[in-house]
C-alpha cells in the first residue's frame, strides 16, 4: 500500500507532519500521485491541488483539521460537497470535529490525534540558564502564548477563535496573584495581544520567529501555558506542553479533553479553578510519540 500525501509549502505545522511523516514511513510513501495506491489529502484546503483523475481513479482520505461552524455557508457547503465527492474517508483528531462533520457526509471517518516529536519536544532539568540565555527574569510567573492571534488584514484585529480577549482576561486574573509577572510571546501577528498586555501593564517579551530547539527551550521556562481559544484543531501546543511537562490550562478545544486532566480544562465562567497536571497530560501524550504515533495512521490506510 503506497500513500501520496498533498503538497502544502505553507510555512504551518502540517508542512512539519508531512515530512515527519515521509521520513519515518518511508516505506509506504510515494512523491506522485500516480504511483499511490491512496491519496491522503492532509491540507483539505488544498486539494484541487490534486488532479481530478487520480481523486477519481485512487482511495482518497481527508484530513479535517476542525470546522468553523460560523463559516459555513453556501460556498463553503458546496466546496466541501465538491471535495466530498471524491473523498472515499475522512480523518480528524479529535472527537469534537468528529462531530461536527457528521452532521456534513455520510463517509468514514477515523479519529486519530496527530504525533508528537519526542526528539524536537522534550523536558530539559534546568532553565536557569534558559531564562538568561532569552533574557527572562528569574523571578517572574512566566506565562506562554505561542500561537498567533490577529487578523492577517488588520493586525491589530483579534483572531477571536484563537480567544486572545479571553487569554488577556485571565492574565489580568492572574496579574492580581503573582505580583512578577511576565507574558512570553512567539509567532507573528500578535500586535492585539502585545497592544491589550501594554493597556493592563503586563510585561511581555516577544520572540517572533524562533527554530525548534528555542521553542523548546521556551516551553521549558514557562510556569504556565494558555490555551484561551474558542475553536482549534489540536492545537499542537497541547501535545508539545505535555510532552515536555510545561504546565498548561486550556479550553475545551481539539484534544483537549483526551490529554489533559479535566481539571486543567476551563471556561470564562470557571478559570480560576483550572489547575495544571503535568504527569497526567505526559501520560497521555507520550502515547503519540514517534513512531507508535504513527501506529494507527498506518492501520488507517492498510485495512
Amino acid at each position: 500500500m503506497k500513500i501520496y500525501l498533498n503538497n502544502i509549502k505553507e510555512d504551518w505545522v502540517i508542512d512539519r507532519f508531512k515530512k515527519e511523516w515521509e521520513t519515518y514511513n518511508h516505506d509506504i510513501t510515494v512523491n506522485n500521485p500516480k504511483d499511490a495506491d491512496i491519496i491522503w489529502i492532509i491540507a483539505p484546503w488544498l486539494w484541487k491541488n490534486v488532479r481530478k483523475k487520480y481523486l477519481r481513479s485512487k482511495k482518497v482520505i481527508c484530513s479535517i483539521h476542525h470546522i468553523e461552524e460560523y463559516k459555513m455557508d453556501n460556498n463553503y457547503l458546496n466546496d466541501f460537497n465538491k471535495r466530498d465527492s471524491y473523498v472515499d474517508e475522512y480523518h480528524v483528531i479529535s472527537n469534537k470535529t468528529m462531530h461536527q462533520l457528521e452532521k456534513l457526509t455520510k463517509k468514514k471517518i477515523t479519529k486519530i490525534p496527530f504525533w508528537v516529536n519526542q526528539k524536537i519536544f522534550y523536558t530539559l532539568t534546568e532553565n536557569t540558564l534558559l531564562k538568561e540565555k532569552y533574557g527572562l527574569p528569574q523571578n517572574d510567573y512566566l506565562i506562554g502564548s505561542f500561537q498567533r492571534d490577529s487578523e492577517g488584514k488588520d493586525p491589530m484585529m483579534p483572531k477571536l477563535i484563537k480567544g486572545p480577549d479571553q487569554f488577556i482576561e485571565i492574565v489580568k486574573y492572574l496579574k492580581t496573584i503573582h505580583n512578577d509577572l511576565t507574558v512570553v510571546l512567539t509567532g507573528k501577528r500578535r500586535e492585539y495581544i502585545k497592544n491589550e498586555l501594554s493597556k493592563i501593564n503586563v510585561k511581555f517579551c516577544i520572540f517572533e520567529m524562533v527554530d525548534f530547539d528555542s521553542l523548546n527551550e521556551l516551553y521549558n521556562c514557562l510556569n504556565l501555558y494558555i490555551v484561551a481559544s474558542r475553536i482549534e484543531g489540536g492545537p499542537q501546543a497541547i501535545m508539545e506542553c505535555s510532552i515536555t511537562k510545561t504546565p498548561i490550562i486550556s479550553t475545551d478545544v481539539g484534544v483537549a479533553s483526551e490529554i489533559l486532566s479535566p481539571k486543567s480544562i476551563f471556561d470564562m465562567n470557571n478559570f480560576k479553578k483550572a489547575t495544571p497536571d503535568v504527569e497526567k497530560s505526559y501520560e497521555n501524550a507520550v502515547k503519540f510519540v514517534i513512531p507508535d504515533g504513527f501506529q494507527k495512521y498506518r492501520e488507517m490506510f492498510t485495512r
